[in-house]
């Protein structure tokens, strides 16, 4: 793809890809090595078709529900939302060594946080290509990716939005025309323990769709985190606006 903002992903990456299923996910990927969210190591995750990264147990929920979830599973949710890869798109997902992505992501990771040491040894890629919304009537897709990366000790969330142009699937209300209206997808982490969590703002609000546009690290359409010990840092401290359906 000749999307600068995203990682490179697909096929020609090593990529696997899901299978075309609504509501489906990943097989269960045992990770080489343990990923630390929220003081917690977890040593295998799965890729969710409905925007989420999952640590331990796979998840088919399509509507989002806000955070923190009250049942304890650690979630990280890029764009939890009603996708159905069945009526297009595709999600991709690696594990990597690869020393020129790990380059790249260490030159990103120093660059939004140059007061913390770092040099990745490790990423976990995840990219929804182009993903359709449950019962869509429209040829409108979402384009984003999550990049999980360690060093074995620090480890870090950069979740990036390339192309947004739908929020909500029919079957959590939204519009089969449009794919916006009813219970908009939501963005953020949840820690698990039921107490601790982040939303990205505009999360499960009409304004979501403005992610493109947003960030914490001066990239529009990019948000970093630090996750081993959750930290939130660089939040802009005004929502993204909409205004007579124009997106500003």
């Amino acid at each position: 793809p000749a999307a600068p903002l995203l990682y490179p992903y697909g096929l020609d990456q090593h990529d696997h890809k899901n299978p075309k299923l609504d509501d489906g996910t990943s097989r269960k990927v045992s990770l080489a090595v343990p990923f630390t969210f929220y003081s917690k190591e977890y040593r295998a995750l799965y890729v969710n078709n409905n925007g989420v990264i999952s640590f331990d147990t796979p998840v088919s929920q399509y509507t989002p529900e806000p955070f923190p979830l009250a049942d304890g599973r650690p979630f990280v949710t890029p764009y939890w939302a009603d996708v159905d890869n069945v009526l297009g798109g595709d999600v991709f997902y690696r594990e990597t060594t690869d020393p020129t992505l790990l380059a790249l992501i260490t030159k990103d990771i120093n660059q939004y946080f140059p007061k913390i040491p770092y040099t990745a040894t490790w990423a976990f890629v995840a990219t929804w290509d182009h993903v359709a919304y449950y019962g869509s009537t429209s040829n409108k897709g979402n384009t984003f990716q999550a990049t999980l990366t360690t060093n074995t000790e620090t480890s870090f969330i950069i979740l990036n939005y390339w192309d947004i142009q739908w929020t909500t699937g029919v079957a959590s209300d939204g519009d089969p025309e449009t794919g916006l209206g009813g219970t908009p997808a939501h963005a953020g982490f949840n820690s698990g323990d039921e107490t601790n969590f982040y939303n990205i703002p505009g999360s499960q609000t009409e304004a979501i769709i403005n992610i493109t546009k947003t960030s914490n690290v001066n990239i529009p359409g990019r948000w970093a985190f630090q996750v081993d010990e959750f930290k939130v840092t660089g939040v802009p401290t005004e929502m993204p606006q909409v205004a007579n359906n124009c997106w500003l």
